[in-house]
């Protein structure tokens, strides 16, 4: 009777050791996903030939300097999500056409499992269709982009939306690809808040660079700060930053020049957000946008995946520098330079 009595106590005692063990797992598994930083990993050779077979042994990775045990690897293929950001302000009109013919063609290039939603920004921004694997509502999706009607371009706010909105919630590879001029005008969320939220993100951006004349500066606003969206009014932001930095009453030789300054700054902007995400950024001059395409979906499927849990004493630096080595001669690789710790 006694050990009967003892067996059952021992029964109920494992029971609750198992119950709050249970308790305590998923509090692990917000721990883990909350901590983790990811890192999309590019590796190619001199001629940019995506090298694969590599294993986790080959690579390294170092935050602040300081190198860190990989604790997450993936070199498998695996389907993909795209924002692709059509720039429809007034700028791109002369290249709108060649941009939706290459933007079909793209889809028509999707793998079964890949998703794509499509997004056109200008003076607004335009959710043209849901993500999805639907190329018949692609398609339709393209055809119904169109150029706005009056000055504005949020390519900021588009961009930033598609990364916190749209690919956040969403696991694996994921990238925006951006077909723009670059300028922005009228986003309500200046340079360095999109670069931060970049930072925080694993979302990798490759934008596509088509140079565009400084249209509109005629308009008379001047380049200064950060407007507010520019339809209907100033916006809270005050005077804000135009395509070419056109005042009010310069001469033709003035605009030209600052016209050449804002393409040339567009530029840079365009290869910060490629460089802080590991991505890359293709000039309609200097590649056809159907090669263009075809690389970045190579890229994409093709990306190693390196994940590592920063020290704890790290956690409270907002912004960290991050390097990945492989053991390759030669080999060239791409990956985020730096990465934000999220608020929790």
């Amino acid at each position: 009777m006694k050990v009967s009595i003892l067996f059952c106590i021992a029964l109920i005692l494992i029971s609750g050791c198992l119950r709050m063990a249970a308790q305590e797992k998923p509090d692990d598994v917000v721990r883990v996903n909350t901590d983790l930083v990811n890192i999309p990993v590019i590796v190619s050779d001199r001629d940019n030939r995506y090298i694969p077979g590599l294993t986790k042994e080959n690579f390294r990775v170092f935050q602040d300097g300081s190198e860190r045990k990989i604790d997450v690897f993936s070199n498998e293929e695996a389907p993909m999500s795209i924002v692709l950001a059509l720039d429809t302000s007034l700028s791109t009109t002369p290249v709108l056409g060649k941009i939706k013919k290459a933007a079909k063609e793209f889809i028509r290039d999707l793998g079964s499992g890949d998703k794509c939603m499509i997004v056109s920004f200008d003076f607004n921004i335009h959710a043209l269709s849901t993500l999805t694997s639907d190329k018949d509502e692609l398609d339709s999706a393209i055809k119904h982009a169109k150029v706005g009607k009056v000055p504005g371009t949020l390519l900021n706010d588009a961009v930033y939306r598609a990364v916190a909105d749209t690919l956040k919630p969403i696991k694996g590879r994921k990238a925006i690809i951006v077909l723009t001029d670059g300028k922005d005008f009228g986003s309500d969320h200046p340079e360095d808040d999109l670069l931060d939220r970049l930072a925080e993100s694993d979302t990798v951006i490759y934008p596509i660079y088509y140079q565009t004349e400084a249209r509109g500066a005629s308009r008379g606003w001047r380049l200064g700060g950060r407007l507010g969206r520019f339809p209907g009014g100033m916006g809270r932001g005050g005077i804000g930053r135009f395509p070419g930095g056109m005042g009010r009453g310069g001469n033709g030789q003035g605009r030209s020049r600052r016209g050449d300054d804002g393409n040339e700054a567009a530029e840079r902007f365009l290869e910060k957000l490629a460089d802080v995400t590991g991505g890359r950024l293709f000039k309609q001059k200097e590649a056809d946008l159907k090669d263009a395409f075809q690389q970045i979906a190579d890229e994409m499927k093709r990306q190693y995946l390196v994940g590592f849990y920063p020290l704890e004493e790290d956690s409270t630096r907002a912004v960290h520098q991050v390097k990945v080595r492989v053991d390759r001669p030669g080999a060239s690789v791409r990956a985020k330079s730096e990465y934000k710790t999220q608020t929790k």
